[in-house]
């Protein structure tokens, strides 16, 4: 039996199913293409990243911006007093060595308490600081969602406190634990005092709103309760993937 031929109708009505489809398979292969391309430079970034200082962050370039200038200054690990580095982990992620980037505890905690801040480890937040922006959206969120695990395979824990403590904000401008240091106490980051050190880190989650040098009496009892915490990771073994004393 012959094969029935498609009358030209039907052709003419696929012909331009297939030219209206056309620009839409255009675009995805474009959207395909700059999601990978996007993905291989983060990825490529986090690499050199391993060995090679962040130059700027978006958040210091946009106070830059707006400031004028802003005082930062890259501080290697070992210039640091190893308490800044204890203390800074006690206020913002003790559980910071037991986790690969999301501290899953204290997101169920956060939570279940119906909290918007607080289960935000300093991988992710180091992530945030450095490859993306601050404020908060979805798309923000999944791209640091995306980008902590292969920062955590990538660096080592010491390296990521390392970049987290230069590039978090410690003040209006002041940017990295060595400005801080200068900004707050006329000091160096290598001469910091525990009290010091844990003044620093109680001023992390509000740095506009927060002083080290002239604290509020919350700020001075979230210090001591910081102090408290990071003789404790230093005594149970939570500090040693980034300690060398």
């Amino acid at each position: 039996m012959a094969a029935r031929r498609a009358s030209p109708g039907k052709k003419a009505a696929g012909a331009a199913a297939q030219g209206a489809s056309a620009p839409l398979r255009w675009a995805l292969r474009w959207l395909a293409r700059l999601v990978l391309g996007g993905a291989a430079a983060y990825v490529a970034l986090i690499v050199a990243y391993t060995v090679v200082n962040p130059p700027i962050t978006l958040t210091i370039w946009s106070e830059m911006r707006r400031l004028g200038s802003v005082d930062q200054q890259w501080t290697p690990m070992d210039e640091i007093a190893p308490v800044v580095a204890r203390s800074v982990v006690a206020a913002e992620d003790a559980n910071f060595c037991r986790h690969w980037g999301f501290d899953m505890k204290a997101i169920r905690q956060a939570i279940d308490a119906g909290a918007d801040r607080g289960a935000s480890t300093i991988s992710q937040q180091t992530v945030k600081n450095v490859f993306l922006w601050q404020g908060r959206s979805w798309l923000r969120k999944a791209m640091e969602a995306a980008l902590t695990p292969v920062v955590e395979f990538v660096w080592s824990k010491r390296r990521i406190l390392e970049v987290y403590l230069n590039v978090a904000e410690f003040g209006e401008g002041v940017f990295g634990v060595n400005a801080a240091a200068f900004h707050y106490f006329r000091t160096t980051p290598d001469k910091l005092t525990a009290r010091q050190a844990a003044l620093l880190a109680a001023v992390l989650p509000d740095p506009k709103g927060r002083s080290a040098s002239h604290p509020s009496t919350f700020v001075s009892r979230r210090a001591r309760a910081i102090s408290d915490g990071a003789q404790t990771i230093r005594v149970d073994g939570r500090a040693a993937c980034f300690s060398r004393d």
